[in-house]
Order: structure tokens, then sequence, then C-alpha cells
């Protein structure tokens, strides 16, 4: 049995259970999840159309058709032209080899696009078109060995590449000059080229800002530094961000920092099989309302991560979704004061049988750069 017929069993299991009769996926971690083949957004659609106990259909353009040769499983495939006028014969093949006519068809509502979606319910006009956001995560919310292990490479390449880089650091460099030699050392260190998201790098007044992109601000003396970035290894990804102090730094934004480690440990402490995730978003709230800033943490404590950078578990305070052995998110609390600057300190951990595990290993406490 090759490791995607097991991948099948458990989503065959999964579609029984929502009531749905088949699974509809365009280009996305999904589908490269389900069969390993490396299809990619773009203006000609893409499809894969997977039914209990049935080989999956994939409907692709014939540019793209080479792909299948070389995979460990039999297709069937419904290819088109360049002609846009003519696509429309290939979706129909397609759902009358499937008989999705007349059934319940789970998608991705974050990643099938109008394009596709309008040309399926032309080809299925009777078929209902329903989210399928459970049945997606109760299958890929589990990691196993082979996933665990290219996501530890994962957080290797990045630490080692962002220790590298940090070598390279000057005060009075830029914003994008750092975050563009972060991005050499990590495709030098191993990473795949499909980084997981372009590394923030955010100093002084903008590190207030959780999602800041690089600019061409100036690194100076007293800023505080955050750095969150990422590696890919087959397609599995890291997510990780330290708060660096650029030479002195006042007495607050160092006690900010001291805050969002000891939250992050305190999360860390918390997590294992059977606790609700928002009970570790609370256990690393708590850390910095006691300390004043409850205002000042202004997002989730986590998400989870895998092939997408964000997936479920969500750790927000409202999820009672139980923990589970081999679940992967990230813990990374965080106090923003505007105008003035931020700490976040995150880390991919997974829950093992009795507790969970931080995937990470860097210092946390704040690191003096000069």
């Amino acid at each position: 049995m090759h490791p995607y017929e097991k991948r099948w069993q458990a989503l065959d299991a999964a579609l029984y259970e929502a009531e749905l009769d088949a699974l509809l996926l365009n280009p996305s971690p999904t589908l490269t999840y389900l069969t390993g083949l490396p299809f990619h957004l773009m203006e000609r659609p893409i499809v894969g159309i997977f039914r209990p106990e049935s080989p999956p259909i994939i409907v692709l353009p014939e540019l793209e058709s080479g792909k299948l040769q070389d995979a460990p499983f039999s297709t069937q495939a419904f290819t088109y032209g360049e002609n846009p006028a003519a696509w429309h014969k290939a979706f129909s093949a397609a759902a009358k080899a499937g008989g999705l006519n007349n059934k319940r068809i789970g998608v991705e509502p974050t990643r099938l696009r109008v394009l596709e979606l309008r040309y399926l319910e032309s080809a299925a006009p009777q078929a209902a078109f329903v989210s399928s956001e459970a049945v997606i995560a109760a299958l890929r919310m589990i990691k196993d060995e082979n996933e665990l292990t290219a996501m530890r490479k994962a957080v290797h390449i990045a630490q080692e590449a962002l220790e590298e880089a940090l070598r390279a650091f000057r005060v009075g460099m830029s914003e994008k000059e750092l975050a563009a030699e972060l991005v050499l050392q990590l495709l030098r260190h191993g990473s795949e080229p499909q980084l997981p998201f372009f590394p923030i790098i955010a100093s002084g007044p903008n590190s207030a800002n959780p999602h800041a992109v690089p600019t061409e601000r100036h690194i100076s003396t007293g800023d505080l530094l955050i750095i969150d970035w990422g590696a890919t290894v087959e397609g599995y990804y890291s997510d990780l961000t330290r708060t660096f102090g650029i030479g002195n730094v006042e007495a607050e934004p160092a006690h900010i920092v001291d805050v969002v480690h000891q939250a992050n440990q305190n999360a860390l402490r918390a997590a294992h099989p059977g606790l609700p995730a928002g009970e570790v978003d609370a256990a690393a709230r708590q850390v910095i309302a006691n300390a004043g800033y409850a205002q000042y943490f202004i997002h989730r404590t986590g998400h989870g991560l895998g092939c997408d950078t964000h997936e479920p578990p969500y750790i927000f305070g409202e999820n009672r979704q139980p923990l589970a052995s081999g679940m992967t998110f990230t813990i990374e609390p965080g106090i923003y004061l505007p105008g003035r600057g931020g700490a976040r300190i995150e880390d991919d951990v997974v829950i093992t049988a009795d507790g969970a595990q931080s995937l990470s290993d860097l210092p946390r406490t704040l690191q003096t750069l000069e």
C-alpha cells in the first residue's frame, strides 16, 4: 500500500461521517497531501475529485498531464487544451465519470475559487457544494512520524539560518537588508524555495505591529527587534519568532520580553492531550494579564502548523477542541505597545502522549545585538 492510500482510507471514513459523497479540491496543500502532486493555482483551472473507494479524478490542462506519469497510483484524468471556450467539456466529462450530479460535495471554502466552482456548477447543476473544513481538519491535524520529521528539519534549518544571518547584522542596516540576508541563509541551509512566508523583520515602533513587513527603516540602538521566519521541508513548515534588543534597551521594553517569555513557557507547560485548545491560550494570557499588559496582547496564542502556515487547531480562548497526541501548533504570545515597540516569542510544538514538546530551542530570553 502506498502512503497516499492510507490517507484516502482516512478520507473515506471522514466523508462517510460527514455524509459527503465526494471531496473536491483545487491546487492547495490538501491536494498535495492526498496526492503528492505539485500543482499550483494559475489561470488554467485544476481540480481533484475524491470519492470513497475510487481512484481520484483530476481535471487539468494538457501541459500539466505529465505530472501524473510519476504518480504511484492510478487516476482518471480529463485534460483540456488552450482554448477556454472548450474547458467546460473536461469538467462535464469528469462530473459524469464521478456521478457528481445530485450529490453532496465537500470543498475547501478558503481555497476554492469562483473559476473552478462555476465550471463545476455547470457540469453538475443539481449538486450541493458545502464546506468540508471539518473533514480536512480531521485528516491533517494529527501528524505522522514522517510529517514530524519534516517539521523538525524545517525548524532546524530555520534556526541555523537565523544564527548565520545574525552574524551579518550591524546596527544601522535596514529591516529589508536583514530580511534579504535571512532569506538567503534559509535557502543556503536547505529550505525549499517556497518559504512559509516572507520573514517579518520589525524594529522599534514597527515591532508594535504583529504583521509588519520589512521596511527601509534603519535598525537602531535601543530598539526591540522582532524576527518572525520559517523554512520549508517536503512541503512542511516551521514558523518561529524571537525578539532581540539592539544595544541597551529601556527597562519596560526589556520587561515585556521577559513577560512574553514567561507566558510562552506557561502555555507550553499547560498543553497536554485532552486539554481544550483554548486553555493553552488562557495559560499564556493569564501571565500577561497579571503583569498588567492584557490590553496589549491583541491576537490568539497560536495556530496549527503543518503543510499550511495556519491550520487547525487554532489556539484562541473559546476553542474547546481537545488537543490530541500528534497535533502541531505554534505558541506565540506577544505584547505590543503602540508607537513604542513590541515583543513576541514563538515556538512550534507537538502534543505528545503526556504533554507537549517544543520543536524549537533557540534562546527565548532577550538577546542583545550590537
